[in-house]
């Protein structure tokens, strides 16, 4: 399956040639934002180049047909455990991926293949630590759930609902004291989904960064469902972007790679 997936990124570099010279194309990005406690946001006419583009498909691509083959072999019982999957939510790790630095730190949920894939990883290593073999990156040990990288800025992978957020919080408390006067700030991200976004931990961890001004990000991954229970019977608030109060936030299609990107 892996060499499957080899040769199907090697065909979609060979059609890639084939597609029209054009250097860089222009998108309208109209109604893929909404603002809170914000003036002014995202622009809605972005430019970007064939080979940005390309390279952010073939991203979400390997994206899908990893967690696809995940998928299939845990129901094939060959992965034992948990194995939550990230696909059909590819355009929101990709565009976060696409906007942050490498310095920038990144925490996420128990979905974290995908981000354990941008941030240091493979595809071998990512199926490695399913498999319980020792060239994953977790050595094998963390299985689904807890992939970590710290040299690549990526601190999990964390299994308890919500958890993440307050370490997400510690995590831009450290750049904001490590950063030099007069030099660019590195952020922090936590990202979690709908089912989390009432954890009393994340009030509380939202209150302290608009307290102390940290450089952190909350980013609400809203697919509609905590596991199986839809979004409408496990919260009383949908306007997740709107949660924090005092922090501005931004609501983003996040079926739009391009919208994740500039937004």
């Amino acid at each position: 399956m892996l060499s499957s997936i080899a040769r199907s990124t090697s065909r979609m570099g060979l059609r890639a040639r084939y597609m029209s010279a054009s250097p860089s194309a222009t998108f309208d990005l109209t109604g893929s934002f909404e603002l809170h406690n914000l003036e002014s946001g995202p622009s809605t006419t972005v430019t970007h180049t064939k080979d940005e583009l390309m390279e952010q498909f073939e991203l979400m691509y390997t994206m899908r047909r990893m967690e696809i083959t995940c998928d299939n072999e845990y129901k094939a019982r060959n992965i034992r455990g948990f194995c939550h999957l990230y696909d059909g939510q590819e355009a929101v790790a990709t565009g976060i991926q696409t906007s942050l630095e490498k310095e920038d730190s990144w925490v996420t949920s128990y979905r974290c293949h995908v981000v354990a894939l941008m941030r240091g990883g493979s595809v071998k290593s990512v199926l490695a630590e399913l498999f319980g073999n020792i060239g994953g990156m977790s050595k094998g040990k963390g299985g689904s759930m807890h992939f970590y990288n710290k040299e690549h800025n990526f601190f999990g992978g964390h299994g308890i609902v919500g958890a993440q957020v307050p370490v997400g919080n510690g995590l831009a408390f450290a750049n904001k004291y490590k950063a030099k006067p007069g030099e660019p700030m590195n952020v922090a991200i936590a990202c979690y989904g709908d089912g989390a976004a009432n954890q009393g931990q994340i009030w509380e961890s939202a209150n302290m960064a608009a307290l102390w001004k940290l450089p952190m990000i909350f980013c609400i991954e809203n697919n509609h469902y905590g596991m199986g229970t839809s979004m409408d019977r496990h919260s009383s608030i949908s306007d997740y972007y709107k949660m924090g109060n005092a922090i501005p936030g931004i609501r983003i299609d996040g079926m739009n790679v391009l919208a994740v990107t500039e937004g």
